[in-house]
Parts: C-alpha cells; sequence; structure tokens
C-alpha cells in the first residue's frame, strides 16, 4: 500500500516528539472565529506546534494544543483551563 503525504505535513510521532507536551481544551473555547484567534495568537506567542489535535472523551470533544516546552504548555493550559496530558492519545487531525 503506497502511502501519500502532502507537503510540510507533520506526522504524529514528529509531533510527539519535538512538541510532547499537550494540553487538551474544550473544543467551545476555539469554536467560533473570535475565539480561534484569541486561543491561537495566545499559543503562538509560545513554543506551539503548527498543527493541533481532536481528542474526544466522556462525550466531549477537546481540541489538544502540542508544546515544546512545559513551561509554555502550563500557561496555556492555566489560560485557558486546559489538562495537561500525560502521554499523547490516539488522534483525528484537526
Amino acid at each position: 500500500m503506497r502511502v501519500v503525504t502532502r507537503k510540510g505535513e507533520i506526522f504524529q510521532a514528529r509531533l510527539r516528539h519535538q512538541w510532547p507536551h499537550h494540553v487538551a481544551i474544550s473544543a467551545d473555547k476555539v469554536r467560533g472565529h473570535k475565539n480561534y484567534d484569541v486561543v491561537h495568537t495566545f499559543a503562538e506567542a509560545f513554543s506551539v506546534a503548527p498543527r493541533t489535535f481532536w481528542v474526544h472523551r466522556d462525550d466531549l470533544d477537546f481540541v489538544v494544543f502540542c508544546f515544546a516546552k512545559p513551561e509554555d504548555a502550563q500557561a496555556f493550559s492555566e489560560q485557558f483551563g486546559g489538562e495537561r496530558l500525560a502521554a499523547p492519545l490516539v488522534i483525528d487531525d484537526l
């Protein structure tokens, strides 16, 4: 089977390796243009990965942001009431 990739695509393994500090926030906090801009602008000031992913748990949807530095993940988590994830979960691309 041939795997087709897009130029510049970041695979899960690279995401886990380069940005190992993951923070899940409620998908509701990212919905809508205003919310999206606020959250992503804040994250971009830190060592955030260029992509996010979805996690579905307990009938709720979360968007996971990945950071290279633990202190950046902590600051983001505190700002948006996020949950630090100990280990990456099975992910769906966003």
